[in-house]
């Protein structure tokens, strides 16, 4: 379906850019994004890709709104604290943008149903707040064959990268993906999460925003994506740096000896 007279007038500031334009547009209007967690990474992200005008976005969380959460979760408001954070969230993108079409998903993502629900959509943003997520968003991503862009963050820190582990590069060496930097999850209760340690809110929206441009990125086909690379970001220095990653032959996902046919190969 064609932009409409409305989408036309709403998104003029995407249209006139050269490298944008009305293909572009066309472009976000009909993709699928799927937006796994709707807390601190997931609220930027989904509403930077409401604004921007992509056509589908599914979120799949399971949680509930809570106080605790809003110097951060900024999708939600205090009138919805006991509330799903799915339902919450398609309300705030309807407020924002009514021409998107929301699917709420409220259940976690697991073994069993990863790969059917990511198989729906063009592309992943993980802003999943523990490893059991992050390890099993990245293995179905690879075996649906969707890209996935990642985030994570720290108390003042945060982390963005764009992993497309099913396709090669010019030379036929495998693209890396999460188990290339990070074979295995680290042990239950190694890492404290933000309710231990805690987390400046702002810093969920700075990491947010980047991962909902390399999403935009790559859903229209501009700039230089991120995959292969390791975006870092330092809150209390103000400083970026990028770490080149490569694909490890020997991480269990794409490796040389993998014979990984399924999920419960690595999720049993």
């Amino acid at each position: 379906m064609k932009l409409t007279s409305e989408e036309i007038q709403r998104y003029k500031r995407h249209l006139v850019l050269k490298d944008v334009g009305g293909a572009g547009q066309q472009k976000l209007k009909d993709s699928r994004v799927l937006i796994v967690g709707a807390g601190g990474l997931g609220s930027p992200v989904l509403m930077y890709l409401a604004a921007a005008g992509v056509g589908t976005i599914g979120i799949i969380d399971d949680d509930e709104v809570s106080l605790d959460n809003l110097q951060r979760q900024i999708a939600h408001k205090t009138s919805q604290v006991g509330n799903l954070k799915t339902s919450s969230a398609a309300r705030t993108i309807e407020e924002l943008n009514p021409h998107v079409e929301v699917h709420c998903l409220s259940e976690r993502l697991t073994a069993a149903n990863a790969v059917e629900i990511i198989s729906q959509y063009d592309i992943v943003a993980d802003g999943s707040d523990n490893f059991e997520t992050r390890y099993l968003t990245n293995d179905a991503c690879y075996l649906a064959k969707v890209p996935l862009v990642f985030a994570a963050v720290g108390p003042f820190d945060g982390y963005v990268s764009t992993f497309r582990a099913f396709e090669a590069t010019a030379d036929g060496t495998p693209k890396p993906s999460y188990r290339c930097i990070f074979p295995v999850a680290p042990p239950p209760g190694s890492v404290p999460n933000c309710s231990e340690v805690g987390i400046l809110g702002a810093i969920a929206g700075v990491v947010g925003t980047l991962q909902a441009t390399e999403v935009l990125k790559e859903l229209i086909g501009i700039g230089e994506s991120l995959s292969g690379r390791l975006l870092i970001y330092d809150a209390l220095s103000c400083r970026f740096e990028i770490m080149n990653i490569r694909w490890d032959p020997d991480n269990p996902l794409n490796g040389r000896e993998s014979n990984i046919t399924g999920l419960a190969d690595l999720h049993p």
